[in-house]
């Protein structure tokens, strides 16, 4: 497996409500590098609280060799033209190492959080990486004729003023997020891999995830030899048995945060915790957060988190994801030197 880390170097999971603080800019560079000198393969940025566009420009002007993907950037409230462009121009920054991962959000995102009106968002997320695909064919081909016609999607412009020019590496690779089967056929019909939501277990990835792509790929006679599965799990780890409390505290509320989201009932239903997360669903419409993460036994827990300390965790890892995982993102709180050993020791262990 390669091995993914989000920015700020270290960043946890903030277990049930979104962290406060915002990632520090003028930092963003020195981070990219200790990564890549670490031994990352890819740094990965979401779309929360800052563009990931722009982060990610500021990681590739300080590295040389680390990945550099979007995990994820919300496709639809950008025209197909506007991810194309940001996609092409960190393509060219980068010389080649960047990975574009698109996500739909739900419903109620785009509807009330972008103004937008809502669409079923398997075939528009279809459409929408047609669009990509034809714009980018028509940059590299110098400008030539663009015309893509889909059911939400009608492009037949393009002038030598709006056209970049070739690039060295014009196959831009394209991850979609995904949880439940219908968007990772998508994925294996149109795309080089998927985004795993921390809620998909080993399992379930097995299971409905890979064999939907798989359906996907076999409609439209593609190979998925190089397709990837990136995962980022929900990890508790610490030292120690006793700094351990804390990160199985904060995951077990994460995990009632996600079961309490109607979009991810399927990944609960599948494992035998349905009734578990329509109960956190009236909970969470009643905003009961606190008394959320109660429901969430240690027989669920242990199946949608991994749990060990530091000379565990990494062996925990590989036995659960090594046969359904390209990617897996892994972290642990960087303080002092001491860390920074610690963490290159688990990235060697992760690729064992």
């Amino acid at each position: 497996m390669k091995i993914e880390t989000q920015l700020p170097l270290g960043h946890l999971d903030p277990g049930l409500r979104a962290a406060a603080g915002v990632l520090d800019l003028a930092r963003v560079g020195d981070e990219a590098r200790l990564a890549e000198a670490l031994g990352y393969d890819r740094i990965v940025t979401e779309e929360t609280k800052d563009d990931p566009f722009t982060v990610l420009a500021l990681a590739a002007h300080t590295t040389r060799r680390i990945g550099l993907a979007t995990g994820v950037a919300i496709a639809f409230p950008r025209a197909p033209a506007v991810t194309a462009l940001a996609a092409w121009t960190l393509q060219r920054l980068s010389n080649g190492r960047f990975t574009l991962g698109l996500g739909s959000q739900v419903k109620g995102h785009i509807e009330r959080r972008y103004g937008m009106r809502w669409s079923p968002a398997g075939p528009w997320m279809r459409d929408y990486v047609g669009a990509l695909r034809a714009i980018w064919t028509c940059w590299q081909a110098g400008g030539s004729k663009l015309d893509y016609r889909s059911e939400h999607y009608t492009l037949s412009l393009m002038v030598p003023l709006f056209a970049p020019p070739p690039i060295a590496h014009p196959h831009i690779p394209i991850q979609l997020a995904a949880v439940n089967p219908y968007m990772c056929q998508v994925a294996g019909e149109v795309a080089d891999g998927i985004r795993a939501h921390p809620v998909c277990t080993p399992q379930y990835i097995a299971d409905l995830m890979l064999p939907a792509a798989r359906k996907g790929a076999a409609k439209n006679g593609r190979e998925l030899a190089e397709f990837e599965m990136a995962v980022m799990p929900l990890i508790a780890t610490a030292p120690d048995k006793a700094g351990l409390a804390a990160r199985v505290r904060d995951v077990r509320a994460r995990i009632a945060f996600y079961a309490s989201t109607p979009t991810y009932l399927i990944a609960f239903e599948s494992q035998g915790y349905g009734e578990v997360a329509r109960t956190l669903q009236t909970y969470s419409r009643a905003q009961r957060w606190d008394e959320m993460p109660a429901h969430v036994s240690d027989e669920m827990l242990d199946r949608y988190a991994v749990i060990g300390t530091h000379d565990e965790i990494a062996g925990k890892l590989r036995e659960r994801f090594a046969a359904v995982a390209t990617h897996l993102e892994f972290a642990i709180p960087i303080a002092k030197d001491a860390d920074k050993a610690a963490l290159q020791d688990l990235l060697a262990s992760l690729r064992q």
